[in-house]
């Protein structure tokens, strides 16, 4: 099957290189050249404007979309609407958030083209694990697309879904991020407390390392949490600064509007915010935790 990948960031990039692996063909298309040079090098198909892009699929064609919510997701897929024809496929991979995916499936629907909302997680790790997906969308585009879902996720069964209609995937997702933001906080404030218990001398990653096995808190954000420690136990040189991307914001409005108390979550965001104000070792290894799934920029000291 042929794909067009739309997109060739970490996630983007390692995704192509996944399926091209698995043997499909996957067309691609970035802003950046070398990106697309980079892919064409490891057997991608290169094109270097949309409409290339579309000229080198095949009816019904399919164009995954992985870049940054917002704007540049807006006018990508505006542009691909122009150039798709009836029935054909565009997937957002994005983290986009679902009111505007909802929103952009509607006026999609409207010209014939199928939306796809595939909230993706797996973060730099993917290309070798796989990918864990969230799909929302017309049941019809999803089971055209399965090839693709089952050679991108952790196995052709599992870690993948179809969960419901236009807008599903990606709400899904937020809250997924959601849970994330909770964990992570977590973790950071357990191993915070450890640290100040300076009569110990705990040794921070070899608790991590305990905890990897038979733990009821092991997980794998607690194996990177090992790796992060592993590779700098003060995390030196790292400021104590967590960015948010914006789903733990749209999961707490979304909690707002429902009337759902998420008050882990919602502390969790509102540590994120405390810690552009503070300098604690709590922070810094949420810092490196984001920098290791997702491969997130470490703000420096």
């Amino acid at each position: 099957m042929k794909i067009a990948m739309v997109g060739l960031g970490k996630m983007g990039a390692n995704m192509t290189t996944r399926l091209i692996k698995n043997g499909q063909q996957v067309v691609v298309y970035d802003l950046n050249k070398d990106a697309i040079k980079k892919a064409e090098s490891g057997g991608a198909i290169a094109a270097y404007s949309l409409q290339e892009l579309v000229d080198n699929l095949e009816a019904p064609k399919a164009v995954w979309v992985m870049l940054p919510s917002g704007k540049p997701t807006e006018i990508t897929i505006n542009n691909l609407a122009e150039l798709l024809d009836q029935d054909d496929i565009i997937l957002d991979g994005g983290n986009s958030y679902y009111k505007d995916t909802v929103r952009r499936a509607q006026v999609l629907a409207e010209k014939g083209i199928n939306y796809l909302d595939v909230g993706t997680s797996g973060g730099v790790w993917g290309l070798k694990e796989g990918y864990s997906m969230m799909i929302g969308g017309k049941a019809e585009a999803v089971k055209h697309l399965n090839p693709i879902f089952k050679t991108l996720a952790p196995g052709a069964e599992k870690g993948w879904g179809h969960v419901g209609p236009s807008g599903s995937g990606h709400f899904v997702k937020m809250v997924h991020n959601g849970i994330e933001y909770g964990m992570m906080q977590a973790y950071a404030e357990g191993f915070d407390l450890m640290h100040k218990k300076e009569e110990f001398a705990l040794d921070m990653q070899q608790i991590a390392n305990i905890w990897q096995d038979g733990s009821v808190v092991r997980s794998w954000l607690l194996d990177l949490t090992a790796n992060a420690l592993s590779e700098n136990p003060e995390f030196d040189g790292i400021a104590s600064w967590v960015p948010d991307s914006g789903e733990g914001r749209w999961t707490v409005m979304e909690a707002i509007e429902t009337a759902t108390p998420i008050p882990v979550i919602s502390m969790a965001l509102q540590s994120r915010f405390s810690s552009r104000d503070e300098n604690a070792y709590s922070h810094k290894l949420l810092s490196a935790l984001r920098n290791q799934f997702g491969g997130h920029a470490i703000k420096k000291d």
